[in-house]
């Protein structure tokens, strides 16, 4: 991996650690589709101005099709299952379920022909990494988190999918108008949430900054850093960035917000962050196109 490569993958880890603690605090005092709403609404409104004062949005033409499917998969429904789960889980639950995303993304890329080679060593990292999120499930989660748990699978599978979006359909397209047009299209979507979840009662001002950053830091400034670094490493390396996240979002729990070490925890992470260390170590990686 390139210097670049690496302080990419190592800024975006840490900046991804951040949102679960951020939307765990945001819904206990909002509802989750205006979590969303700010999030994707300040997004957008960042990137779209850049767009239009550089005049990229005709890059996107004969492209659209594909920005409202990544639009889609990697924002509209991954987001909302993400929020409203954390509502009955904790974030760092949440993140450590979420740290499956290079399991998954292994063979939708093997699936997709971006990475050709399944050997034995790569089936065992992914029955290791199974066997990690059964067990965090099987000993953290009861049946009244259950839903909760579920909303993630589609996280999950929302985020394995959206890099490979990028790089099937969209690796000729520059980054910026992509995200900037992924935001605005769930701004429209999400905004009879904005409008009829409006807080009614006070908020206290951590909230609204939680969402400022969720909206600016984790989204906007975010996904034009994954896309970069998708351009450096290629999709299925670049998902491998959940090695970072998980950690940074334990740590943040456990210190901001108290939450417990669970069994769950202690024995499965580990074994998820080996199973996705062998799953995507070794293998032929189509490399995405450079971004004009």
């Amino acid at each position: 991996m390139s210097r670049r490569g690496l302080v990419l993958f190592v800024a975006l880890g840490l900046i991804w650690g951040t949102p679960y603690l951020l939307i765990k605090v945001a819904v206990e005092y909002v509802d989750p589709g205006f979590v969303v709403f700010a999030r994707v609404a300040l997004g957008a409104a960042v990137l779209v101005p850049i767009v239009l004062v550089r005049r990229q949005w005709r890059a996107l033409r004969g492209h659209w099709r594909w920005v409202v499917v990544f639009a889609l998969v990697e924002l509209t429904f991954t987001l909302m299952a993400l929020s409203w789960a954390e509502q009955s889980i904790s974030s760092s639950l949440a993140a450590l379920l979420i740290a499956a995303v290079p399991i998954v993304g292994t063979i939708l890329a093997n699936r997709f022909g971006l990475d050709a080679h399944i050997t034995p060593r790569r089936m065992l990292g992914l029955g290791v990494g199974f066997l990690g999120v059964a067990l965090l499930v099987g000993l953290d989660v009861s049946g009244s988190t259950a839903l909760a748990v579920a909303a993630l699978a589609i996280t999950v599978l929302g985020y394995a999918l959206g890099p490979i979006v990028i790089e099937k359909r969209l690796s000729e397209v520059p980054n910026l108008p992509v995200i900037a047009a992924a935001l605005a299209i769930n701004t429209v979507i999400y905004l009879p949430f904005g409008i009829l979840g409006w807080p009614t009662t006070p908020v206290p001002a951590t909230i609204w900054l939680s969402l400022v950053v969720l909206g600016l830091l984790c989204t906007a400034v975010a996904f034009v850093m994954l896309f970069a670094l998708i351009t450096e490493v290629g999709a299925p390396r670049a998902q491998v960035i959940t090695y970072i996240n998980p950690a940074v979002a334990v740590v943040l729990g456990v210190v901001v917000l108290k939450e417990p070490i669970t069994l769950g925890i202690a024995i499965g992470f580990p074994l998820v962050l080996i199973g996705s260390w062998l799953g995507t170590r070794s293998g032929a990686v189509v490399e995405a196109e450079p971004h004009p």
